[in-house]
């Protein structure tokens, strides 16, 4: 049985001088995004979280590594996000976990759904309000070709 490849992506903390860039992809094969602050790298593992393990091994001392995860969703649909906490806050992170009779992984995992349900929430009810406001001016109908035509065009970035 063969072992897989693994599409990684690595987010830095800045960007990389060319050097730094050169002297990582001489140990592993590198691809950047155009400021360098964004990396993609395939790795050889068996599963998705020995890769980003073994990334962060081979290259942990070379690169800034913010945060490594998994280019595409697994069979879950989920995406591995491989974070190196410093000392001090991962002895918090393990206190709390413990508290509440979890992992620590686990800890992280429910609360970054907590925090992303939220943001959900608070989007909806962002739009909702925009959407009222945008009602008082004119008519459902008007408001729903409006938004047609917008869908229909391609936005050149999203809008804040």
């Amino acid at each position: 049985m063969t072992m897989p490849h693994h599409a990684l992506e690595i987010v830095l903390t800045r960007p990389l001088a060319q050097a730094e860039l050169r002297d990582a992809a001489r140990v592993l094969p590198l691809a950047a995004n155009h400021n360098a602050t964004r990396l993609m790298a395939l790795v050889h593992a068996k599963t998705s979280h020995q890769a980003a393990r073994r990334l962060r091994h081979r290259l942990g001392a070379l690169l800034p590594i913010d945060v490594i995860t998994t280019h595409y969703p697994d069979a879950d649909h989920k995406v591995l996000l491989n974070v190196a906490f410093p000392a001090a806050a991962h002895a918090v992170l393990k206190a709390a976990a413990c508290r509440v009779h979890q992992s620590p992984e686990r800890f992280v995992e429910l609360a970054l759904h907590r925090a992303l349900a939220q943001h959900a929430d608070q989007e909806t009810d962002r739009l909702d309000r925009a959407v009222r406001e945008l009602l008082t001016h004119t008519t459902p109908a008007h408001l729903l070709s409006a938004v047609g035509h917008a869908l229909t065009r391609l936005p050149e970035r999203p809008t804040r």
